[in-house]
């Protein structure tokens, strides 16, 4: 079992749903981020739950050569869509997708499934295979 797989497992048996994992640097700090989540939201206590479950694992498979600060939050209102199980959790709720033409196309996000994504535009509804997209996210109107 990969460390993926072991993070996915706590954070399932914490009653959520492992939405990401994203290594990254911000101001020459290597992070290592968890992003989880719920239909009933995430708040901080279940953010620091999860995370005093998983730095104990961590002490062991350490990523980023051991120089990292471990971050575990949800995903937000505005978040990136990677996976076709992000689509398929976000069917109703406004997105915007860029395709490799960088072709941009904003509106309802009406149904996805293993091939492809259905948007409801100003324009009409457009048909996106996942192959299709370079980014995608939702987005909210304010």
């Amino acid at each position: 079992m990969n460390l993926e797989e072991q993070i996915k497992l706590i954070v399932e048996n914490s009653g959520l749903k492992l939405y990401d994992i994203v290594t990254t640097k911000e101001h020459e700090n290597n992070i290592f981020r968890v992003v989880v989540t719920s239909k009933d939201g995430v708040n901080l206590d279940k953010c620091a739950e999860i995370s005093r479950l998983i730095s104990p694992l961590l002490d062991i498979d350490e990523p980023m050569g051991g120089k990292y600060h471990l971050e575990v939050s949800s995903p937000g209102i505005e978040r990136k869509l990677k996976k076709k199980e992000h689509f398929i959790a976000s069917i109703g709720e406004l997105v915007k997708i860029k395709n490799f033409a960088t072709d941009v196309y904003s509106g309802e996000l009406l149904s996805a499934d293993d091939e492809k994504i259905v948007i409801k535009t100003e324009f009409g509804e457009e048909e996106i295979t996942y192959d299709n997209i370079l980014s995608a996210a939702t987005y909210f109107e304010w």
